[in-house]
Parts: structure tokens; sequence; C-alpha cells
């Protein structure tokens, strides 16, 4: 499906509204927001909307943006345009690429498919979650030919780790994704507060769940002193007994009378998480891949120059949304810092608090080479699957063009020059 013009799409929404159809995706990232919670349950719109603490690195993310204006330039022909970019390799159409979002059944039945298949038709890179809902095999085979990355979070096993990384490779991964930030948990007030987490329903595992090794370790005797959920049986506890058997592949039956289900969880909430991670490991990562290997989570330029020290191929500049750590930085505000470190040959994106076109513009102009969006697809997919993930990208592709046309850029080169 190739994207329209923001002209041409601006024409047929207006053209539709003649006949009565307003939008059912709206391009407003508030109203967006809004009519996402009214189809979501509390619990998942909480996980999906909630940051760390009391939000604070959520709204400096958005605020920060404000900081930084655009100087429109008059009287240069913009009739004919590129937005396209040059990433790792292959040229994408547009410097705009889908964050990794965990749990995407939280927002509508066909999770990552849906994801897959809009980013796909667009041709803009899906960023497979280490915590997604539908195994990155699966996601794979919907996407084509089309580009995708790998999320990993680095697990207290190395043979999964290795195990995870060939496995996205095998699917048609194009680089690998390391989330440096979430070595635990943030402290999220929402889902403490509702007491919910999805990964204890089963939910957000399936990269786990359809590994080699994780089920090898399901087969092996349990250490002593591992983690397991206490619970007191309820109603609640039944249906969260359910919903785990549930999502966990084979039949219902076969999963009750065989406790891998249980048993699975109990090994995730264990192995998740590497507080240890650091500089040392990184190693043993391009050791088992060709490759490319992005650090997701840098935001400090000193850890800037020792990833480029350390060999990787490029930076995500992020702080996770806000969902790690209450009061940090925002990352469009560390950027240009990050960029005087790296340089200009050096792939450099940026995600975290991005909502509009000209939050992609500023951001390349200010050195980014691309940018990731996370929050924004995931309510559009909650609000109309498939669909409405087409229609949010479409809609930000659209107004980044218009923004950097109306600037005075008829290239995304300009946009970086003034």
């Amino acid at each position: 499906m190739p994207n329209l013009s923001a002209v041409e799409r601006q024409r047929d929404i207006y053209l539709q509204g003649l006949s009565g159809r307003m939008p059912l995706v709206p391009s407003d990232p508030l109203a967006l927001e809004r009519a996402a919670q009214k189809c979501m349950s509390p619990e998942a719109y909480a996980y999906v909307a909630g940051g760390a603490g009391r939000e604070l690195t959520v709204q400096r993310n958005r605020e920060a943006f404000q900081q930084w204006h655009i100087q429109p330039r008059m009287l240069r022909d913009v009739s004919t345009f590129d937005t396209s970019i040059e990433l790792f390799g292959r040229r994408l159409p547009a410097p705009i690429l889908l964050a990794p979002v965990g749990v995407l059944d939280l927002c509508h039945r066909e999770a990552d498919l849906a994801v897959g298949r809009a980013a796909a038709q667009l041709g803009l890179p899906f960023i497979f979650s280490n915590q997604a809902s539908v195994p990155m095999e699966d996601v794979g085979k919907a996407m084509g030919d089309a580009p995708r990355f790998f999320q990993l979070y680095w697990s207290k096993s190395y043979d999964l780790v290795a195990s995870l990384v060939q496995r996205a490779e095998a699917s048609g991964c194009e680089a690998i994704v390391v989330t440096l930030d979430t070595t635990m948990l943030g402290w999220r007030l929402r889902d403490l507060d509702m007491a919910y987490l999805p990964f204890l329903r089963g939910r957000g595992i399936a990269q786990y769940t359809s590994d080699p090794v994780f089920q090898k370790m399901l087969d092996l005797p349990e250490e002593e002193g591992l983690v397991s959920p206490k619970r007191r049986i309820t109603l609640k506890t039944l249906q969260a007994i359910y919903q785990l058997m549930n999502n966990y592949p084979g039949s219902f039956f076969s999963n009750l009378r065989s406790g891998r289900p249980l048993r699975a969880v109990r090994t995730f909430i264990n192995l998740y998480t590497k507080p240890s991670l650091n500089w040392e490991d990184l190693p043993f990562l391009r050791e088992h891949t060709k490759l490319p290997i992005i650090l997701k989570g840098i935001h400090h330029p000193d850890d800037a120059r020792r990833a480029m020290d350390a060999g990787v191929d490029g930076l995500i500049i992020s702080n996770h949304g806000g969902r790690q750590v209450d009061g940090a930085v925002s990352t469009i505000e560390m950027l240009p810092t990050i960029k005087q470190v790296v340089g200009d040959h050096f792939p450099l994106l940026l995600d975290s608090g991005v909502r509009t076109g000209a939050d992609v513009f500023k951001a390349l102009a200010l050195g980014a080479d691309a940018v990731c969006i996370g929050r924004p697809y995931a309510y559009g997919l909650a609000i109309a699957g498939q669909e409405g993930v087409s229609t949010v990208l479409q809609n930000l592709w659209a107004d980044f063009e218009l923004t950097m046309r109306l600037s005075g850029c008829s290239r995304v080169e300009g946009v970086k020059v003034g």
C-alpha cells in the first residue's frame, strides 16, 4: 500500500467529511490517547500509558520539544520532495521506526501481527519487542521482506540470549537493539496501584515460550530459592489461572495438566532481568551475531563515547518513554550533545516523546537520523487494529512531510543543514 502524499491525504480526509465520514482514529495525539483509553481495560491502559513515579519524565519528554523552534524559509521550490533516508544499508521511505512495545495483545487480539503488517505495507521498520505477544517467526512471516529489527532484553541466561539473537537473524531481522535501561522494572505507580503485571498471566512472554532454550529450562529441576508468586485462592486467582492456561501454547486442558504454563512464568520472572549487565557483556553479543548492534537507552555523552569505543553500530537516545526513572532528562535535550560526540556518520536515533511531524523535524534538525514511536501506534492498534496502526503512521508521516516542505526543505538532508 503506497503512502499518499500529505496533500493527497488531507484531500481524502476532507472529501470523506463531505459525506459525513469522520476519522475513526484521531490525528491529535491527546485525542488519540483518549479514544484508545475507551477501547482498553483499565489495567491495559495503565500499563501502556503509565510511566515511572509521578511521570515527570513522561511530561518532560513532551515539554522539552517546546524549547526548540522551527524557522521556516520562503520561496524555495518544494513542489517535488523526498522523505526517504538511508539507514543500515537500506533505503527507508521516511525517518520513522516503530519502537518495541511489549504485551500488545493488551491493545488488540492481533497484537504484533497487526502492527507488523501495517509497518510492512508502509515500508517502515518494526522493532520486534522481546516481550511480544506473538513469536518473532510468525510476525516475520507476516511482514515478508519488509524491514524489521529485534529488541533484546539481556536475561540472566547467556544461552537464551544467544538463542533469541539467532532466531532474530533467521526471522529476517536486520539489527539487534539492546535495551539497556530495564535491568529492573521501574517503579510504575499505575501498575502498582492496580497490582497488575501482565507477565504473571502469561502475557508478553511469547518470545520465551517459543524458544527452544527456554523450553529446555522448563524440563530441568527447579533451583531452590527461585521466586514463586504467592497467591490466595479467590475468584480473581482462578481468572488469572484461566488466562495463563490460554496464553500458553497448546490446549487449555493439556496446559492445566502439565503445569508448564505456571512453571514458565516462574522461570521467566527469575531470569527476565540482569542487574549486573555491564560493558564487558557486549563482546558476547558480537560473537553471536553479524547483525548491526544498536544500544537503546543512551542519554549521556560519555556513555555514547564508550559505546562507540565498544564497536556498536548505532544508538537510540531513549529513556524508555519515561517508564523507568522519574525525573530523568528528556531525550531531545540530550540529542545535540550526543550528536557532537558521535559525529555525522554514526547512526543516531531518538525515541520518547515523539508525537508530531514537528517533533520528527526537530529531532532530525538536531542530529537524529530517524525517530522511533511507541505509544501512539499502540493507541491506534487499540482503536482499530491494523488499520489504526496504519492511520497513526500515515498521519505522522504526512505531518512531517508538510512541516518539512512548509519550512522550505524538499529533502531530509535539507532539514539537517537548514
